[in-house]
């Protein structure tokens, strides 16, 4: 299981606020809406807790998505991250 934060995909945040993957590869502020229709449309088994703070700013509930896959996490996130780019496009 490999956990996925908003943070980690969002464009406006640095490597050191939690962002994972390139700007360029990178959305503009993430949610876990779409997030989670991204996971459908990859056709993955995952997990939602929307009740959850990521470490870093545990003060803000943004959830996190819990996901079965077999590759990297960094794999992971930029496949969502470009699923999301379709969604919006």
């Amino acid at each position: 299981m490999i956990t996925i934060w908003p943070q980690y995909l969002n464009k406006n945040l640095s490597l050191k606020e939690g962002r994972k993957i390139s700007k360029e590869d990178a959305v503009k502020d993430p949610s876990m809406n779409e997030i989670e229709k991204a996971l459908k449309r990859l056709g993955l088994s995952y997990n939602i807790d929307k009740e959850r703070a990521y470490p870093g700013k545990w003060y803000e509930k943004s959830g996190r998505a819990l996901v079965e896959w077999e590759g990297t996490k960094l794999e992971l996130i930029r496949e969502v991250s470009l699923k999301i780019k379709e969604i919006r496009h």
